[in-house]
This record gives structure tokens, C-alpha cells and sequence, in this order.
């Protein structure tokens, strides 16, 4: 076979051979055989070296084994009809080091020797975030809190320029762990944002027919949620759902407007019936059950074609608010995730409530009440989200993916502390990573909402947690982690020592999942089909149990039509054909090129990175 590029030269006056290997880059070696890999050998000389010029150490020192070997593997593909070979890898030969010894201190080769050498059986799980890298605050929920000191006031910051807007001190506050919600007042005047162009009467005008998701609920005050029969309060908090247009919703919006301004009116005309202390505390042992409204939800501001004016306002804002920026891990994503990395829209009535949550995979968020109306809001630091968890467990709800509305004498039994405010018009409500929230409107308002990822270990580690508490619970991660952490790899010049350790063990243990699963069924004998990436593609989730899947799909037809595909991971794929019959596996990076990403990912000094961004 002819590599086009290796030779082999001999030395007649010293008697051996001294040996060159080039590496190929991507040039195709094309041959009839059907062989898979090639070996070589040293060449043979014409004729033997008089024994007299051999040299006897030099023969010692190769029997001792200080020679080097490099090892070329070829990966055999089908092109044109015929058999070609493509060099996948080449390795110089040496010890492996145990693969429970490597760390993020290792190159991406000594991670993929380790893999080979490990000669594990079954699939390899280990956690992308080990406990010791942890960076969340400390907080002391064991020590009782006094009565009065559970509800702790909101940090509230107020804005008086367009400068302290933009000061690096509200970007460190606001992402401090410590801060579980931070409220900016006077931020649309500060930055003189045009909040009109999101009012009711301006979205009719720009979009009338656009889609609003409707959710029917029952009016009640912010701090109760009573059951249908109205005789105890509980956690569940039911609605159902239908759609709508925005005319037809803002009809209804200007029509209870009305209808209330009417009942006052008539309110007034009447004398005031002043309440007993027991009749008083009769109606709160069973309420009335209250009366149904309609809240606009979801609606979708995504495309910058229909709603150009609004999303070119919102430019106005500080980079670490915006939907799109540099250091917003959302904007590495590379596809869009609706309400995510785009904006959202929510058009309220008295009433409307934002069940209890916490952001798709721990995401900070913005939101900025447009108005006319107030928002009632309650939060809870991410600290106490599994004592929220064990909650609703208690009351039959699912914390991940069931609609529940906390009682709040059941968190303050709990020693859980909660922060409860009111937004007004204008003002921008800055969630946390992990922070639990829940929201209610006071008045008639729209609202507009995003989410944002800083890149700082904070958010990351948090992002990551949730990554995998949803595998476990079988959710669905609305943000593709693995996906985005080699994005950002490959982007982003990291200053932060602790984000960056997370990242690149996350990179680490991404490396060895694929390079074992790999070699497994490399060994099993599967075909795996390299078919790159192309711009814009999405990350991939299994057809069947939502977990992210990357690099390494196992693809199926569907119904055995050819022109429908669907991607599994390998347990679901295993789990419909324990030997992959009938299951294409398709690799969407190469091996190398991981390599190269995961040694060229480096921590960065700021003075560096400041030097980056000046030249």
C-alpha cells in the first residue's frame, strides 16, 4: 500500500535502519483489499552489513525497548462504490495511565489511553460534577428562624442614570449566591426604554392574529389557594388550557377592565356592611370558590421580522440582561429554545398567576412588568428547593413537572424563609440561578420574560445539577448541557478558575462516555457512520426518554419508512434490539476533533483576555 507520504531510509555504513512515520492528514488511502488496518515493518536491506560495522549497543538499546512505535489506525469507508481508508488516529505507544487517576490536568490522549486501557464492561456512568468542585453559599437551615425574620426584605436596587445601569457592581450583585432575587427599580426610565411598544393596544396593532396560550384559573388573594370546595387551602393549582388570538385576548382584557370599574361604581352606591369578628372568622374557615378568569401565557416574540421594534428596544438594556449576548451560555445553545433565549410575552388580568417553579434548568431570568397593573411576587433561595420538593411530595404534586402554589404557613413551618414583593410598571425583576418563584398580578399588566446563563461556576453548577437530577426523574433538559458546555469550550476564553474547572471536567467526563461507549461497539463489531454537524443543527434528545444525546446517535426509521428518522440513546436502543439490529449509529464528531477542543480549552489570565479584546 502506498501512504504517498512514508519512506524508509537505510544507513549501509552503521548497519540499521532508521525509520520516519508522517502523519496523513486527511488524504484518502484507497486499496482493493478488504483489510481494515495496516501494520508495518522495518524495511530490509539489499544486502546484510558486514558483521565487522555492526554496531553491538545500538542492537542492545533497541532490545531494551527505548524505540518508539507510532501507531496509525485506518477506519475503512465506503466512497464512490469503492474502498477507502480514512486515518482516524495516531498514537505513539505507551503505558496507559488508570483511568480513575485522570483529572482535567491530563491531555486529551492520556484521557482517550485511559479509556482503551480500562477494558470496562457494561455502560460507563459517572457524575459531569463532583461534589468537591461545589460553590454554593452556606447556609445554616438547620438553625431555627425567628417568626419575624421569615419573610427577609427583597433586595431592591434603585436606579437614577443610565450609568449605574451599567456598573459592573449591579452585574456582581445580581449574580451573587447569596442573592436570590434582586429587584430594579426605575429601570425603564433610567435607560428610557419604550415600554408602549409592549402595551396591549401596540401588540394588537403590530400582530393581532398572533397565537396567546390561554390558562383558565380561579381568582383568589396571593397568599391563599383553596381547594374546589373551598374548605381547606392546598398545594395543587389547577388550570386548564385553550388558545387564543391577541385581539380576542385583549378584548377580554379592556372587557373585565370594564366590568370592574362597573362594580366599584355600584360598590359605592352601597352602604358598607361591617363584619362581626365571628362572622369574619367564618368566612375564612370555607371561602366561596372565586371567580374563573383567563390568563395570556406564552406568547412568543421570537420572530425578529414581526416584532423588530420590541426586540430592538430591549438592545437599550445592560449586556448580562439581554436575550443575546457573549457571556450568556443561552446564546451558545445554537438553536433557538422558545422563552429561553428568546423573548415571551404574558398579557394578565387580577389574578393570573405564574405557578411555583424554578427556571428550565436553573437559568436566571429577567422580567419587566410593562404595565398598567402591579405583580405580586414570593421567592426562595435555591438552598431550600429540596425541602420544597419533599412538600410537594406530601401534597400529591410533582415538583418538575406538575402546576402547585405553595401555602405559606407550610413553608414557614418548614424554617423556610420567603422573600415576598410587589413589581410595578417599569420595574425588572433579576432571578437568580435556582431561585423557586411564583407570581401573581394585582392589576391589569403584560409582561415580558427571558432567560439568561452567566457564565460563572454559580450558574454552571447549578445548570449541570439539574442536568442530571432530570435524567434521573425523567424530565426532560429543556437546555442540552453537553451540547453547550463544547460550545462555549470552543468559543468563549474562560478568566473564572472555578468555572472553568467545571467546565472542563464536565468536557472530561464528556470524553469518556463517547470513547468507551465507542470502543464497545467498535469491539461488538458495529459500523459506526461519521455524518458531521451542520449550521444550525439542534442538539438531540432520545425519542423515547428525553435524555440529551451527543456525538454518538443511534438512529432508527420510523414505521420502516426511509424518509423518517428518530435518534435514541443507546439504553433505548438496547432496550428495542439488544444488538442493534436494524439501528444506524452515527458519529457527529470526530475523535481528533474533540481532542483538539478539550486541550485547547485553557484557563485565560484577565490581563490576557483583556489583551484579547483590544487587539
Amino acid at each position: 500500500m502506498d501512504t504517498g507520504n512514508s519512506n524508509a531510509t537505510t544507513d549501509e555504513k552503521k548497519g540499521f535502519v532508521n525509520e520516519t512515520a508522517c502523519v496523513v492528514g486527511n488524504t484518502d488511502i484507497t486499496t482493493s483489499n478488504s483489510t481494515s488496518a495496516v501494520s508495518t515493518s522495518p524495511t530490509k536491506l539489499d544486502r546484510p552489513a558486514p558483521a565487522s560495522k555492526v554496531d553491538p549497543l545500538k542492537l542492545k538499546a533497541l532490545s531494551m525497548g527505548l524505540s518508539k512505535e507510532l501507531k496509525i489506525l485506518l477506519v475503512k469507508v465506503e466512497s464512490g462504490g469503492r474502498q477507502t481508508f480514512n486515518i482516524s488516529e495516531v498514537q505513539e505507544h505507551r503505558i496507559p495511565i488508570p483511568l480513575s487517576k485522570i483529572s482535567i490536568t491530563n491531555t486529551a490522549a492520556d484521557v482517550i489511553r485511559a479509556c482503551r486501557g480500562a477494558s470496562l464492561k457494561g455502560k460507563f456512568k459517572e457524575s459531569y460534577l463532583p461534589p468537591a468542585f461545589s460553590v454554593k453559599p452556606n447556609i445554616a437551615a438547620e438553625t431555627p428562624i425567628p417568626r419575624d425574620k421569615r419573610n427577609p426584605p427583597t433586595p431592591s436596587i434603585y436606579l437614577e442614570s443610565k450609568r449605574d445601569a451599567f456598573s459592573p457592581v449591579l452585574l456582581q450583585f445580581c449574580t451573587d449566591p447569596k442573592n436570590a432575587v434582586t429587584v430594579i427599580r426605575g429601570l425603564a426610565g433610567s435607560l428610557r426604554l419604550n415600554l408602549g411598544l409592549f402595551s396591549t393596544k401596540s401588540l394588537v396593532e403590530a400582530n393581532s392574529d398572533h397565537a396567546v396560550e390561554v390558562r383558565t384559573q380561579v381568582q383568589q388573594p396571593a397568599d391563599e389557594n383553596w381547594d374546589a370546595s373551598g374548605a381547606s387551602q392546598t398545594w395543587p393549582c389547577e388550570s386548564s388550557r385553550s388558545h387564543t388570538t391577541i385581539a380576542k385576548y385583549a378584548q377580554y382584557q379592556a372587557s373585565t377592565f370594564q366590568e370592574s370599574l362597573q362594580e366599584e361604581k355600584e360598590s359605592e352606591d352601597e352602604e358598607d356592611e361591617e363584619q362581626t369578628p365571628n362572622q369574619s372568622a367564618a368566612t375564612k374557615a370555607q371561602k366561596p370558590v372565586g371567580k374563573i378568569i383567563k390568563f395570556g401565557t406564552n406568547i412568543d416574540l421570537s420572530d425578529p421580522k414581526r416584532w423588530k421594534p420590541q426586540l430592538q428596544e430591549l438592545l437599550k438594556l445592560p449586556a448580562f440582561m439581554r436575550v443575546e449576548s457573549s457571556n450568556n451560555m443561552l446564546s451558545h445553545v445554537g438553536h433557538t429554545i422558545l422563552g429561553m433565549n428568546t423573548v415571551q410575552l404574558y398579557m394578565k388580568v387580577p389574578g393570573s398567576r405564574t405557578p411555583g417553579h424554578q427556571e428550565n434548568n436553573n437559568f436566571c431570568s429577567v422580567n419587566i412588568n410593562i404595565g398598567p397593573g402591579d405583580c405580586e411576587w414570593f421567592a426562595v433561595h435555591e438552598h431550600y428547593w429540596e425541602l420544597i420538593n419533599n412538600l410537594c411530595e406530601k401534597h400529591g404534586v410533582d415538583y418538575l413537572t406538575g402546576s402547585w402554589w405553595p401555602v405559606l404557613e407550610d413553608l414557614y413551618s418548614s424554617n423556610i424563609p420567603v422573600y415576598r414583593f410587589i413589581q410595578r410598571p417599569g420595574d425588572l425583576v433579576w432571578i437568580n440561578a435556582g431561585t423557586v418563584h411564583w407570581v401573581q398580578a394585582v392589576g391589569w399588566c403584560n409582561n415580558i420574560a427571558w432567560n439568561v446563563g452567566p457564565l460563572n461556576s454559580y450558574q454552571y453548577q447549578l445548570a449541570l445539577e439539574r442536568f442530571e437530577w432530570n435524567e434521573v426523574k425523567k424530565v426532560k433538559s429543556i437546555v442540552p448541557m453537553i451540547h453547550v458546555s463544547w460550545n462555549v469550550a470552543r468559543t468563549i476564553k474562560i478568566t473564572d478558575q472555578d468555572t472553568f474547572k467545571m467546565i472542563k471536567h464536565c468536557l472530561l467526563q464528556s470524553i469518556k462516555h463517547i470513547q468507551i461507549l465507542r470502543d464497545q461497539l467498535v469491539a461488538a463489531g458495529k459500523k459506526i457512520c461519521y455524518q458531521s454537524r451542520v449550521k444550525d443543527e439542534p442538539a438531540y434528545y432520545c425519542n423515547e426518554c428525553d435524555v440529551e444525546v451527543f456525538n454518538l446517535l443511534f438512529v432508527t426509521s420510523e414505521n420502516s419508512s426511509k424518509t423518517t428518522y428518530v435518534v435514541h440513546c443507546e439504553d433505548c436502543a438496547r432496550a428495542k434490539s439488544p444488538l442493534l439490529t436494524g439501528v444506524v449509529v452515527l458519529e457527529q464528531y470526530r475523535t481528533e476533533e474533540l481532542m483538539k477542543i478539550y486541550d485547547g480549552f485553557v484557563l485565560v489570565s484577565m490581563i490576557l483576555s483583556s489583551l484579547i479584546v483590544t487587539f
